[in-house]
């Protein structure tokens, strides 16, 4: 381990360093994408949280293609995490124009649950459990598009069961009276195409080494337009087995709420 000051987790004792895998917008229309990174995280014998859109997304929806809920089971089974990704992933007119616009700049259309009222949430959470439950997949977990989730939404995830969340900055404990923040660790993830792309992947490896010399959590987040663009795979490949040298273990977000649970 580096030198420097191991930090705190919120409840003021130490905290080992670990890491969290996700692979984003996991549907029949990415599947290609998504056996993709998994190959990459098998075979640096990592398991990693899977955000499923099972809603109509790209085309194509997940109850439509009972045989890649099929993939999915035996991707939990292995070892990786289901979480829910939302219900279609993309934002609609609902909610305060200010938060709506929030959602564009910061999750480029894509921030669904961003501005939703506790009602109009729940029907998307409720239509997104029942393809699940149908097509024979569990999670207790909930990452919404971009990261963003009105508080009312939060409640209706609360409401629905979930066990967890997740923002920018961490991952939030639902259960109980008020959501709480069980680990801190910022989202590091690209923005292929875009004009900061070389930044994001430099951020990217520094933030992954600095979290994991602090002791703290690194969150590497990988989505299928990554691999769509030249050198964004290797860049990440690259900070993952960096914070794994430098002695980050390598989980999924319910085990990180269990650790901080116990």
């Amino acid at each position: 381990m580096t030198t420097g000051e191991p930090s705190a987790d919120d409840s003021g004792g130490p905290r080992d360093p670990l890491m969290v895998v996700s692979i984003h917008d996991v549907a029949p229309a990415t599947a290609d994408e998504t056996a993709r990174w998994c190959a990459d995280a098998d075979a640096l014998g990592i398991p990693v949280s899977l955000l499923v859109i099972p809603g109509p997304w790209r085309g194509m929806a997940l109850a439509e293609h009972a045989d890649y809920a099929g993939v999915l089971r035996a991707r939990a089974e292995h070892g990786d995490e289901l979480v829910l990704h939302g219900w279609c992933h993309q934002a609609g007119p609902e909610g305060r124009a200010v938060r709506r616009a929030v959602g564009r700049a910061v999750a480029r259309g894509a921030a669904e649950f961003a501005a939703l009222d506790e009602q109009q949430a729940g029907r998307r959470l409720t239509d997104a459990k029942a393809v699940l439950a149908a097509l024979g997949l569990e999670t207790a977990g909930f990452t919404p598009p971009g990261w963003l989730a009105s508080p009312a939404a939060e409640r209706a995830l609360a409401r629905a069961g979930f066990r967890y969340t997740t923002d920018h900055f961490g991952v939030k404990d639902l259960r109980g009276s008020r959501a709480a923040r069980a680990r801190r660790g910022f989202a590091l993830s690209h923005r292929p195409g875009g004009t900061g792309e070389r930044l994001g992947a430099a951020v990217m490896k520094a933030g992954a080494a600095w979290a994991t010399r602090r002791r703290g959590l690194v969150r590497v987040a990988l989505h299928p337009d990554d691999l769509h663009r030249p050198g964004l795979r290797d860049d990440t490949l690259r900070a993952i087995e960096g914070a794994l040298k430098a002695g980050a273990r390598a989980t999924t977000y319910g085990a990180v709420l269990d650790a901080a649970a116990s």
